[in-house]
């Protein structure tokens, strides 16, 4: 306990996500079981929930933008933002896992994503994430999907 003399050290430092509190610098491994936790997260749309596993230098590489890498979105508050405005326009979005894979920090997920947008557009679509984790947490989370469109 800090008596107000001291400076708090990170261990001292306690963040809570709705019913989740968790160490800022507690480190754990990257699992599968991890992974598939962070998949539960996304398909509750819970952003607390899902940025709970977020590290908060992280930065999303969206499937589509005005960038080469799609959209660039760097930091947790602005991750979380991105994801909250998502789930308003597509309220019923759902990864449905194919297979994942844990390499080391870095994993790799291919689901199909289903979903139905606001004006009126229907998700179904193959794709995958290209994850980095430092000590546990989300880094990088790179997102592609195919385009389906009628040739």
């Amino acid at each position: 306990m800090l008596d107000g003399t001291q400076l708090a050290s990170v261990e001292d430092i306690e963040c809570s996500t709705s019913s989740q509190r968790f160490a800022m610098n507690a480190s754990r491994p990257l699992t599968e079981e991890l992974l598939a936790e962070i998949g539960r997260a996304f398909n509750s749309r819970d952003t607390d929930r899902i940025m709970s596993h977020f590290a908060d230098d992280c930065t999303f590489f969206m499937a589509s933008g005005p960038e080469p890498v799609g959209r660039r979105v760097h930091g947790k508050a602005a991750v979380h933002k991105v994801l909250a405005d998502r789930f308003k326009v597509i309220p019923d979005m759902n990864w449905a896992i194919d297979y994942e894979y844990v390499a080391g920090n870095r994993a790799v997920s291919v689901w199909r994503v289903t979903g139905h947008a606001a004006d009126g557009t229907v998700l179904n679509y193959q794709g995958c994430d290209l994850w980095e984790f430092r000590d546990g947490y989300v880094l990088n989370k790179d997102t592609y999907w195919k385009i389906v469109r009628p040739d």
